[in-house]
């Protein structure tokens, strides 16, 4: 079991690089298969995901790839919704967080479907 965590954890930093933190995307459903509930799983796998952005973020900064200027609107205006929706992960049902969690990923995947 360790060994799939270790090869999950090295996937999903690779998936978390590549797509914008869409490490996520994988890092919950692989939470619930260990027995996570919905919550426990999203919540983990944000703590997962900071660091692996952190270095991530570093990196694309250090190569060019963005400025600060470019990502100060967002984290502006981030920090809050982040705020509202971690207080908002404690109020929610487990079963409707899963089906909001399917649908953003069906949407998502969708919109990158159709450009």
């Amino acid at each position: 079991m360790k060994t799939k965590k270790y090869l999950f954890g090295f996937l999903i930093g690779i998936v978390n690089a590549l797509f914008g933190a869409g490490g996520g995307m994988i890092a919950v459903p692989f939470l619930r298969t260990l027995g996570l509930s919905q919550k426990q799983a999203q919540a983990t796998a944000i703590c997962v995901i900071l660091p692996l952005t952190v270095v991530s973020s570093v990196i694309y900064y250090v190569r060019g790839y963005f400025t600060l200027s470019d990502a100060a609107p967002f984290l502006l205006f981030g920090f809050p919704g982040a705020i509202l929706g971690t207080l908002l992960l404690s109020k929610l049902k487990n079963s409707f967080l899963q089906t909001l969690f399917s649908v953003f990923m069906l949407w998502a995947g969708f919109r990158m479907a159709v450009g």
